[in-house]
């Protein structure tokens, strides 16, 4: 009770903020290489071998790393239940698509090799592609979306409305996320393809890294010159009140404020280390492609995808969801969380599992490290995909 005390309420929102930023990162960093394999396994793999060894490259630890996805989920709908509760429902076919594409991965994984027709493993090829591609662009299609606003609103009896529809979220600033997304992802995979496989695999995964990784950077440069000119942000405009109710009608807020979105940067020159990773991992990852710097290439590349990632939430703070149709109703770090007690006893719940959790996923990492051999591939006396 003494730690809860010391806690304050604002300290708690930020913290929880702080930790839902780093489980998307460690789901973007983790399971981002799982979908940029799946995306680039018709691409770099020419025969049923090289599909499998791409395959297996990530078969024993795809698993795993999706526990970072499962986990974002969970603090969303525990941590931040107004943003759950929108963002669940104003994306729900969204969410529905990415989850009909991720249930293709373990399906796909599973039954690709139980049959020899070249037809059905050919399809169960392409179903992994789609669970790796599709995801990983709506993903970034609803970050972009999240920028610009997502319209919704409250009534006065704090009931919720979603006034947008599916393909108003394929709007062109929201693609273009969306693509950002998709090369950054493409770049990881391949990074970890070349790091996990050799010969040809390696070779065309090392020549699909080089020509995302130039994409990763015009794109993301792209899309950054367009926030700045063409997406207004959304800035405070009455007392910000961080340890008052969950309540976001209690403010007042500036829709489509010119500049808005680098505000932050402006006020706290180190929060530009964020977009500063995501071009330096890019060009790094170039760099470890061409000189064939295996390791320290996936470590850029993730570098990259971290960077990426922290600098939407580095902008956007301490906004979480804008509203488009009712800036009021925008939630923010300091007005859309649950109780204090309910943050208090999540972090110590998090104090005890996440060092778990990182604990087995290092431990299976270190056991499986290690290129996967064809050779154990095609005896088939192993347990291999």
């Amino acid at each position: 009770m003494i730690l809860h005390t010391l806690l304050d309420y604002d300290v708690l929102r930020v913290i929880w903020w702080i930790l839902l930023g780093v489980l998307l990162v460690a789901f973007a960093v983790t399971d981002g290489f799982d979908l940029g394999t799946g995306t680039l396994l018709p691409f770099v793999a020419r025969n049923d071998l090289e599909r499998r060894v791409v395959i297996n490259t990530v078969g024993p630890v795809w698993e795993g790393n999706q526990v970072w996805l499962i986990l974002g989920g969970g603090a969303i709908f525990a941590a931040w239940p107004a943003l759950y509760a929108v963002s669940f429902s104003g994306f729900y076919l969204a969410m529905a698509a990415v989850l009909l594409a991720l249930i293709l991965r373990p399906v796909g994984f599973k039954y690709r090799s139980k049959r020899e027709s070249a037809a059905w493993r050919s399809g169960w090829d392409w179903a992994l592609f789609v669970g790796g591609f599709v995801p990983s662009l709506i993903f970034g299609v609803a970050l972009g979306n999240v920028l610009q606003g997502v319209p919704f609103r409250f009534a006065p009896d704090m009931q919720i409305y979603y006034e947008g529809g599916f393909f108003g979220l394929l709007n062109p600033f929201a693609l273009l996320c969306g693509l950002v997304s998709v090369a950054m992802l493409v770049m990881h995979g391949a990074s970890w393809l070349t790091l996990k496989a050799d010969g040809a695999v390696a070779r065309r995964a090392r020549s699909c890294g080089l020509v995302a990784g130039l994409a990763v950077i015009a794109l993301y440069a792209i899309a950054g010159g367009l926030l700045w000119t063409y997406v207004d942000g959304y800035r405070i405009t009455s007392e910000v009140i961080t340890t008052g109710p969950s309540n976001p009608l209690f403010k007042t807020v500036a829709a489509h404020a010119a500049g808005a979105w680098f505000a932050n940067y402006a006020a706290h020159p180190w929060t530009m280390l964020a977009p500063a990773a995501g071009f330096a991992g890019a060009l790094l990852a170039l760099l470890g492609l061409a000189r064939r710097w295996e390791r320290a290439t996936m470590l850029f590349s993730g570098l990259s995808v971290a960077g990426i990632v922290l600098s939407v939430g580095a902008s956007m703070f301490p906004f979480i969801l804008p509203s488009s149709i009712q800036p009021q109703a925008s939630l923010t770090v300091w007005d859309a969380s649950s109780s204090h007690l309910t943050l208090f006893v999540m972090l110590v719940s998090s104090a005890i599992f996440l060092p778990l959790i990182i604990g087995y996923t290092s431990w299976v990492y270190k056991v499986m490290w290690g290129k996967v051999d064809p050779a154990d591939i095609s005896d088939g006396k192993s347990h291999a995909y």
